[in-house]
């Protein structure tokens, strides 16, 4: 095998690498989203156990992008698309480190929620959810314009957290009997914020590994 072949072969590997590792902290998203709506207390903490593989396959995929750049010693375009792998499995960890994270919320609140903080956060997840599958799938195929759209759906994301931030301080204003729930309920609400900030990081290492720029500084 030539090393072009096998340079391309291993980089395929890779990439089924990384999209398993995307389906994985996907899922995970999807199930805080029933675990929350049906209270499913069993299905919280499956979140949670599921962490520790997504961080196994972490550092499965690091030392595969390590061993292809001291092995194939790749540069310019081959260079970049491996190093922004490395940064892309961050993102991905980092997404499912908060989708546990909303996991033992749901976990601490156990009991019945209130609406008007509520009423958002399904939405938030399923957004967050799409702009991270769409985020690995521009990736890998080294999209821009589908990279550069998912961005734009970050807004939509933050939209509906600052909502989320507005029915907690006028619940507060009306009474504190609920306090500890509302706190938990805005946490639950940042972390889905920022899976959003993490798809957007993948966005933007699809952008490098493609042009050689990152925000607006070329690099490579």
């Amino acid at each position: 095998m030539t090393t072009r072949i096998n340079y391309d072969h291993e980089l395929t590997l890779l990439n089924d690498d990384i999209k398993q590792m995307g389906y994985m902290v996907e899922s995970s998203i999807e199930q805080c989203f029933i675990a929350f709506e049906d209270q499913d207390f069993e299905k919280a903490e499956g979140i949670i156990r599921g962490d520790r593989t997504i961080n196994d396959l972490e550092r499965s995929i690091e030392a595969r992008c390590l061993s292809l750049i001291l092995r194939q010693q790749p540069v310019a375009g081959d260079l970049r698309v491996v190093s922004s792998a490395l940064k892309v499995v961050t993102d991905l960890e980092r997404i499912g480190d908060h989708a546990s994270d909303i996991a033992e919320l749901i976990l601490r609140i156990r009991g019945e929620h209130i609406y008007h903080v509520v009423r958002h956060i399904p939405g938030m997840a399923m957004a967050a959810r799409e702009m991270v599958r769409s985020a690995i799938d521009a990736f890998i195929s080294q999209d821009i314009t589908a990279a550069k759209t998912i961005e734009k759906q970050d807004d939509i994301v933050d939209e509906l957290f600052t909502k989320v931030k507005n029915d907690v301080i006028d619940l507060l204003k009306q009474s504190a009997e609920h306090a500890d729930q509302c706190i938990d309920l805005l946490m639950i609400a940042k972390y889905l914020e920022r899976i959003g900030d993490h798809a957007v990081n993948v966005c933007e290492w699809t952008e490098f590994a493609k042009t050689g720029a990152l925000k607006n500084v070329r690099i490579l």
